[in-house]
Protein backbone atom coordinates (compact mmCIF):
# COMPACT_ATOMS: atom_id res chain seq x y z
CA UNK A 1 0.00 0.00 0.00
CA UNK A 2 1.42 3.61 -0.83
CA UNK A 3 1.98 5.75 2.49
CA UNK A 4 0.17 8.35 2.55
CA UNK A 5 1.76 12.49 2.49
CA UNK A 6 0.92 14.55 4.65
CA UNK A 7 -0.99 16.62 2.46
CA UNK A 8 -3.06 13.39 1.58
CA UNK A 9 -3.53 12.59 5.60
CA UNK A 10 -4.31 16.65 5.79
CA UNK A 11 -6.56 16.36 2.61
CA UNK A 12 -4.31 19.80 1.64
CA UNK A 13 -2.89 20.33 -1.75
CA UNK A 14 -0.01 22.71 -0.64
CA UNK A 15 1.17 23.84 -3.44
CA UNK A 16 -2.59 25.01 -4.60
CA UNK A 17 -2.31 26.32 -0.71
CA UNK A 18 0.98 28.32 -1.28
CA UNK A 19 -0.34 30.08 -4.40
CA UNK A 20 -3.63 30.73 -2.53
CA UNK A 21 -1.91 32.11 0.43
CA UNK A 22 0.45 34.55 -1.92
CA UNK A 23 -2.29 35.82 -3.29
CA UNK A 24 -3.79 36.75 0.01
CA UNK A 25 -0.72 38.07 1.33
CA UNK A 26 -0.62 40.53 -2.07
CA UNK A 27 -4.23 41.49 -1.34
CA UNK A 28 -3.49 42.29 2.20
CA UNK A 29 -0.68 44.84 1.25
CA UNK A 30 -2.81 46.06 -1.00
CA UNK A 31 -5.77 46.87 1.26
CA UNK A 32 -3.28 47.94 3.39
CA UNK A 33 -2.55 51.05 0.21
CA UNK A 34 -5.38 51.32 -0.77
CA UNK A 35 -7.58 51.97 2.14
CA UNK A 36 -5.55 55.09 3.37
CA UNK A 37 -3.20 52.97 5.50
CA UNK A 38 -5.81 51.89 7.52
CA UNK A 39 -4.46 49.01 9.69
CA UNK A 40 -8.05 48.21 11.35
CA UNK A 41 -9.20 47.49 7.55
CA UNK A 42 -6.21 45.01 6.76
CA UNK A 43 -7.25 43.38 9.93
CA UNK A 44 -10.70 43.05 9.69
CA UNK A 45 -9.87 41.52 6.14
CA UNK A 46 -7.44 39.25 7.87
CA UNK A 47 -10.53 37.91 10.35
CA UNK A 48 -12.56 37.02 6.94
CA UNK A 49 -9.71 35.40 5.56
CA UNK A 50 -9.33 33.49 8.58
CA UNK A 51 -12.97 32.49 8.15
CA UNK A 52 -12.33 31.32 4.49
CA UNK A 53 -9.54 29.06 5.66
CA UNK A 54 -11.14 27.28 8.03
CA UNK A 55 -14.14 26.99 5.47
CA UNK A 56 -11.48 25.56 2.95
CA UNK A 57 -10.21 22.96 5.12
CA UNK A 58 -13.46 21.70 6.69
CA UNK A 59 -14.78 21.06 3.30
CA UNK A 60 -11.79 19.54 2.08
CA UNK A 61 -11.93 17.19 4.75
CA UNK A 62 -15.55 15.78 2.84
CA UNK A 63 -15.05 12.88 0.62
CA UNK A 64 -16.48 13.47 -3.10
CA UNK A 65 -18.91 10.85 -2.97
CA UNK A 66 -20.53 12.94 -0.05
CA UNK A 67 -20.28 16.23 -1.99
CA UNK A 68 -22.45 14.42 -5.14
CA UNK A 69 -24.61 13.83 -2.66
CA UNK A 70 -25.23 17.30 -1.76
CA UNK A 71 -25.10 18.77 -4.62
CA UNK A 72 -29.02 18.68 -5.82
CA UNK A 73 -29.99 19.15 -2.10
CA UNK A 74 -27.86 22.39 -2.29
CA UNK A 75 -28.82 23.56 -5.54
CA UNK A 76 -33.20 23.01 -4.42
CA UNK A 77 -32.03 25.02 -1.10
CA UNK A 78 -30.16 27.87 -3.26
CA UNK A 79 -33.47 27.87 -5.67
CA UNK A 80 -35.62 28.35 -2.53
CA UNK A 81 -33.70 30.89 -0.84
CA UNK A 82 -33.44 33.13 -4.00
CA UNK A 83 -37.21 32.75 -4.61
CA UNK A 84 -37.62 34.05 -0.74
CA UNK A 85 -35.23 36.88 -1.28
CA UNK A 86 -37.67 38.37 -3.95
CA UNK A 87 -39.93 38.66 -1.44
CA UNK A 88 -38.69 38.87 1.45
CA UNK A 89 -34.69 40.15 0.94
CA UNK A 90 -33.52 43.05 2.11
CA UNK A 91 -32.22 46.06 -0.13
CA UNK A 92 -28.47 47.13 -0.18
CA UNK A 93 -26.98 49.59 -2.64
CA UNK A 94 -30.35 49.78 -4.76
CA UNK A 95 -30.60 45.79 -5.33
CA UNK A 96 -32.74 43.10 -2.94
CA UNK A 97 -29.95 40.87 -2.98
CA UNK A 98 -29.89 39.90 1.03
CA UNK A 99 -31.64 37.52 3.53
CA UNK A 100 -31.30 38.59 7.47
CA UNK A 101 -31.04 35.70 9.40
CA UNK A 102 -30.47 38.41 12.58
CA UNK A 103 -27.85 36.67 13.81
CA UNK A 104 -25.67 37.50 10.30
CA UNK A 105 -26.66 38.77 6.43
CA UNK A 106 -26.04 36.65 3.27
CA UNK A 107 -26.57 36.49 -0.30
CA UNK A 108 -28.41 33.36 -1.62
CA UNK A 109 -26.58 34.11 -4.91
CA UNK A 110 -23.17 33.34 -3.45
CA UNK A 111 -24.51 29.59 -3.20
CA UNK A 112 -25.46 29.33 -6.67
CA UNK A 113 -21.95 29.97 -7.49
CA UNK A 114 -20.98 26.47 -6.20
CA UNK A 115 -24.01 24.46 -6.13
CA UNK A 116 -24.53 25.12 -9.54
CA UNK A 117 -21.58 23.33 -11.50
CA UNK A 118 -21.71 20.64 -8.60
CA UNK A 119 -24.95 20.27 -10.04
CA UNK A 120 -24.35 20.44 -13.09
CA UNK A 121 -21.70 18.15 -12.63
CA UNK A 122 -23.70 15.61 -10.74
CA UNK A 123 -25.76 15.55 -13.54
CA UNK A 124 -23.69 14.87 -15.86
CA UNK A 125 -21.19 12.40 -14.06
CA UNK A 126 -23.53 9.15 -14.68
CA UNK A 127 -24.02 9.74 -18.56
CA UNK A 128 -22.22 9.61 -21.81
CA UNK A 129 -20.16 12.30 -22.84
CA UNK A 130 -20.32 14.61 -24.36
CA UNK A 131 -23.78 15.18 -23.28
CA UNK A 132 -26.47 14.98 -26.34
CA UNK A 133 -28.91 17.20 -27.12
CA UNK A 134 -31.45 17.22 -24.96
CA UNK A 135 -29.35 16.94 -22.25
CA UNK A 136 -27.57 20.25 -22.81
CA UNK A 137 -30.66 21.33 -23.19
CA UNK A 138 -31.70 20.14 -19.60
CA UNK A 139 -28.56 21.62 -18.07
CA UNK A 140 -29.43 25.05 -20.00
CA UNK A 141 -32.55 24.99 -17.84
CA UNK A 142 -30.63 24.40 -14.60
CA UNK A 143 -28.01 26.94 -15.28
CA UNK A 144 -31.11 29.31 -16.50
CA UNK A 145 -33.88 28.77 -13.43
CA UNK A 146 -30.76 30.54 -10.75
CA UNK A 147 -29.21 32.84 -13.22
CA UNK A 148 -32.97 34.71 -14.04
CA UNK A 149 -33.51 34.98 -10.80
CA UNK A 150 -30.42 36.44 -9.55
CA UNK A 151 -30.55 38.68 -12.64
CA UNK A 152 -34.07 39.83 -11.13
CA UNK A 153 -32.54 41.16 -7.93
CA UNK A 154 -30.98 42.84 -9.71
CA UNK A 155 -27.39 41.40 -9.89
CA UNK A 156 -26.90 41.09 -13.87
CA UNK A 157 -22.60 40.56 -12.48
CA UNK A 158 -23.63 38.11 -10.44
CA UNK A 159 -25.86 36.43 -12.73
CA UNK A 160 -23.64 36.36 -15.47
CA UNK A 161 -20.66 34.92 -12.94
CA UNK A 162 -23.15 32.00 -12.17
CA UNK A 163 -23.72 30.99 -16.06
CA UNK A 164 -20.75 30.93 -16.81
CA UNK A 165 -20.02 28.49 -13.91
CA UNK A 166 -22.43 26.12 -14.94
CA UNK A 167 -21.19 26.24 -18.76
CA UNK A 168 -17.63 26.17 -18.03
CA UNK A 169 -18.55 22.44 -16.85
CA UNK A 170 -20.98 21.93 -19.60
CA UNK A 171 -18.21 22.81 -21.76
CA UNK A 172 -15.48 20.91 -19.86
CA UNK A 173 -18.28 17.40 -20.61
CA UNK A 174 -17.17 18.15 -24.18
CA UNK A 175 -20.04 19.98 -25.49
CA UNK A 176 -19.89 19.39 -29.42
CA UNK A 177 -18.26 22.59 -31.26
CA UNK A 178 -21.51 22.84 -33.43
CA UNK A 179 -23.69 22.78 -30.98
CA UNK A 180 -21.76 25.43 -29.03
CA UNK A 181 -21.20 27.78 -31.77
CA UNK A 182 -25.31 27.09 -32.77
CA UNK A 183 -25.68 28.53 -28.85
CA UNK A 184 -23.10 31.15 -29.71
CA UNK A 185 -25.11 32.63 -32.76
CA UNK A 186 -28.45 32.73 -30.52
CA UNK A 187 -27.16 34.23 -27.72
CA UNK A 188 -25.67 36.67 -30.35
CA UNK A 189 -28.94 37.16 -31.67
CA UNK A 190 -30.67 37.61 -28.66
CA UNK A 191 -28.81 39.80 -27.08
CA UNK A 192 -30.26 43.21 -28.62
CA UNK A 193 -33.79 41.85 -27.18
CA UNK A 194 -32.13 41.71 -23.69
CA UNK A 195 -31.92 45.60 -24.13
CA UNK A 196 -35.68 45.74 -23.25
CA UNK A 197 -35.28 44.23 -19.77
CA UNK A 198 -32.58 46.13 -18.53
CA UNK A 199 -32.56 48.53 -15.75
CA UNK A 200 -31.52 51.81 -16.26
CA UNK A 201 -28.28 51.61 -14.49
CA UNK A 202 -27.48 48.36 -16.50
CA UNK A 203 -28.25 50.21 -19.34
CA UNK A 204 -26.01 53.20 -18.58
CA UNK A 205 -22.64 51.18 -17.61
CA UNK A 206 -23.08 49.28 -21.29
CA UNK A 207 -23.27 52.64 -22.80
CA UNK A 208 -20.42 53.84 -20.59
CA UNK A 209 -18.34 51.06 -21.90
CA UNK A 210 -19.07 51.74 -25.18
CA UNK A 211 -18.19 55.75 -24.46
CA UNK A 212 -16.71 56.43 -21.04
CA UNK A 213 -15.74 59.86 -22.12
CA UNK A 214 -19.58 60.60 -23.13
CA UNK A 215 -19.65 61.58 -19.34
CA UNK A 216 -16.37 61.82 -17.69
CA UNK A 217 -17.61 63.30 -14.26
CA UNK A 218 -20.83 60.60 -14.22
CA UNK A 219 -20.77 57.02 -15.34
CA UNK A 220 -17.56 57.04 -17.01
CA UNK A 221 -15.74 58.61 -14.33
CA UNK A 222 -14.85 54.96 -12.75
CA UNK A 223 -13.55 53.92 -15.54
CA UNK A 224 -11.38 56.89 -16.81
CA UNK A 225 -9.84 57.04 -13.33
CA UNK A 226 -8.84 53.28 -13.74
CA UNK A 227 -7.17 53.97 -16.54
CA UNK A 228 -4.89 57.06 -15.43
CA UNK A 229 -4.34 55.00 -12.63
CA UNK A 230 -3.13 52.10 -14.84
CA UNK A 231 -1.44 54.20 -17.36
CA UNK A 232 0.12 56.32 -14.63
CA UNK A 233 2.39 53.16 -13.21
CA UNK A 234 4.56 52.45 -16.10
CA UNK A 235 6.69 49.41 -16.15
CA UNK A 236 7.79 49.56 -12.38
CA UNK A 237 5.24 51.17 -10.58
CA UNK A 238 5.15 54.52 -8.32
CA UNK A 239 6.06 52.48 -5.55
CA UNK A 240 4.19 50.73 -2.38
CA UNK A 241 2.13 53.51 -0.94
CA UNK A 242 3.08 56.15 -3.65
CA UNK A 243 -0.26 55.78 -5.80
CA UNK A 244 -1.39 59.32 -6.55
CA UNK A 245 -5.11 58.15 -7.86
CA UNK A 246 -6.38 56.10 -4.56
CA UNK A 247 -4.57 58.52 -2.01
CA UNK A 248 -5.72 61.66 -3.64
CA UNK A 249 -9.43 59.81 -3.78
CA UNK A 250 -9.84 60.05 -7.70
CA UNK A 251 -10.23 56.16 -7.75
CA UNK A 252 -13.68 55.25 -6.19
CA UNK A 253 -13.78 51.20 -4.70
CA UNK A 254 -10.36 51.43 -4.84
CA UNK A 255 -9.82 48.98 -2.05
CA UNK A 256 -12.97 46.17 -3.71
CA UNK A 257 -13.80 46.27 -7.26
CA UNK A 258 -10.79 48.61 -8.66
CA UNK A 259 -8.46 47.37 -6.36
CA UNK A 260 -6.12 46.35 -9.64
CA UNK A 261 -6.13 49.38 -10.24
CA UNK A 262 -4.17 50.57 -7.21
CA UNK A 263 -2.05 47.33 -7.93
CA UNK A 264 -1.19 48.67 -11.50
CA UNK A 265 -0.09 51.82 -10.28
CA UNK A 266 1.64 50.73 -7.41
CA UNK A 267 3.76 47.98 -9.02
CA UNK A 268 3.81 48.84 -12.88
CA UNK A 269 2.96 46.20 -15.82
CA UNK A 270 6.14 44.01 -13.84
CA UNK A 271 4.20 43.65 -10.55
CA UNK A 272 1.49 42.94 -12.81
CA UNK A 273 3.14 40.35 -15.11
CA UNK A 274 4.08 38.40 -12.00
CA UNK A 275 0.54 38.60 -10.24
CA UNK A 276 -0.59 36.93 -13.36
CA UNK A 277 1.85 34.33 -12.88
CA UNK A 278 0.69 33.56 -9.29
CA UNK A 279 -3.14 33.20 -11.02
CA UNK A 280 -1.39 31.04 -13.66
CA UNK A 281 -0.13 28.94 -11.05
CA UNK A 282 -2.99 28.55 -9.42
CA UNK A 283 -5.12 27.65 -12.35
CA UNK A 284 -3.19 25.37 -13.72
CA UNK A 285 -2.56 23.65 -10.58
CA UNK A 286 -6.50 23.23 -10.47
CA UNK A 287 -6.61 22.07 -13.79
CA UNK A 288 -3.57 19.50 -13.29
CA UNK A 289 -6.10 18.10 -10.17
CA UNK A 290 -9.17 18.21 -12.06
CA UNK A 291 -6.97 15.96 -15.08
CA UNK A 292 -5.95 13.87 -12.53
CA UNK A 293 -9.36 12.92 -10.86
CA UNK A 294 -10.57 9.18 -10.73
CA UNK A 295 -14.02 9.59 -11.38
CA UNK A 296 -15.78 11.84 -13.65
CA UNK A 297 -17.72 13.57 -11.26
CA UNK A 298 -14.50 14.83 -9.46
CA UNK A 299 -13.33 15.78 -13.03
CA UNK A 300 -15.98 17.98 -14.16
CA UNK A 301 -16.10 19.91 -10.92
CA UNK A 302 -12.50 20.88 -10.42
CA UNK A 303 -12.46 22.04 -13.96
CA UNK A 304 -15.24 23.87 -13.92
CA UNK A 305 -14.59 25.84 -11.04
CA UNK A 306 -10.93 26.11 -12.12
CA UNK A 307 -12.39 27.65 -15.02
CA UNK A 308 -14.82 30.17 -12.98
CA UNK A 309 -11.61 31.63 -10.58
CA UNK A 310 -10.30 32.13 -14.50
CA UNK A 311 -13.72 33.96 -15.25
CA UNK A 312 -13.78 35.92 -12.03
CA UNK A 313 -9.90 37.23 -13.18
CA UNK A 314 -10.52 38.04 -16.43
CA UNK A 315 -13.96 40.07 -15.58
CA UNK A 316 -12.37 42.00 -13.56
CA UNK A 317 -9.03 42.83 -15.31
CA UNK A 318 -11.55 43.23 -17.96
CA UNK A 319 -14.01 45.45 -16.34
CA UNK A 320 -10.73 47.54 -15.03
CA UNK A 321 -9.05 48.50 -17.91
CA UNK A 322 -12.37 49.04 -19.79
CA UNK A 323 -12.71 46.57 -22.29
CA UNK A 324 -15.49 44.55 -20.27
CA UNK A 325 -18.48 46.93 -18.81
CA UNK A 326 -18.64 47.49 -15.07
CA UNK A 327 -20.28 44.60 -13.43
CA UNK A 328 -19.42 44.66 -10.10
CA UNK A 329 -16.78 41.84 -9.80
CA UNK A 330 -13.80 41.88 -7.44
CA UNK A 331 -10.21 40.58 -8.00
CA UNK A 332 -10.42 37.09 -6.89
CA UNK A 333 -8.72 37.06 -3.19
CA UNK A 334 -6.97 40.64 -3.38
CA UNK A 335 -10.28 43.01 -3.19
CA UNK A 336 -11.64 43.50 -0.01
CA UNK A 337 -14.16 41.31 1.16
CA UNK A 338 -15.52 38.53 2.72
CA UNK A 339 -18.53 36.89 1.60
CA UNK A 340 -16.88 36.54 -1.86
CA UNK A 341 -14.01 35.13 -0.51
CA UNK A 342 -15.37 32.44 1.56
CA UNK A 343 -16.91 31.23 -1.51
CA UNK A 344 -13.83 31.32 -3.74
CA UNK A 345 -11.85 29.08 -0.71
CA UNK A 346 -14.84 26.64 -0.08
CA UNK A 347 -14.40 25.95 -4.35
CA UNK A 348 -10.61 25.14 -4.07
CA UNK A 349 -11.67 22.99 -0.44
CA UNK A 350 -13.78 21.38 -3.01
CA UNK A 351 -11.15 20.93 -5.64
CA UNK A 352 -8.55 19.87 -2.49
CA UNK A 353 -11.01 16.99 -1.52
CA UNK A 354 -11.56 15.67 -5.00
CA UNK A 355 -7.31 15.95 -5.43
CA UNK A 356 -6.66 13.94 -1.58
CA UNK A 357 -9.51 11.44 -1.39
CA UNK A 358 -8.00 9.10 -4.08
CA UNK A 359 -7.79 5.62 -3.64
CA UNK A 360 -4.75 4.23 -3.30
CA UNK A 361 -3.36 0.84 -5.03
CA UNK A 362 -1.49 -1.89 -3.75
CA UNK A 363 1.60 -3.29 -5.74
Amino acid sequence: MEERSLGQRLHIDFPLLLGILVLCVIGLVVIYSAGGQDINLVYRQAVKLLIALVGMFVVAQLPPAEIARWSYKLYLVGIILLIVVIFYGDVGKGAQRWLDLKVFRFQPSELMKLSVPMMVAYYLSDKTLPPRFLRVLSVCAMIAIPVLLIAKQPDLGTALLVAAAGFSVLFIAGISWRLLSSMGILAAAGAPLLWYFMHDYQKRRVLTFLNPENDPLGAGYHTIQAKIAIGSGGFYGKGWLNGTQSHLEFLPERSTDFIFAVFCEEFGMLGVLLLICVYLFIISRGLYIAINAQHTFGRLLASGLTLTFFVYIFVNMGMVTGQLPVVGVPLPLVSHGGTSMVTLMIGFGIIMAIHTHRRFLSF
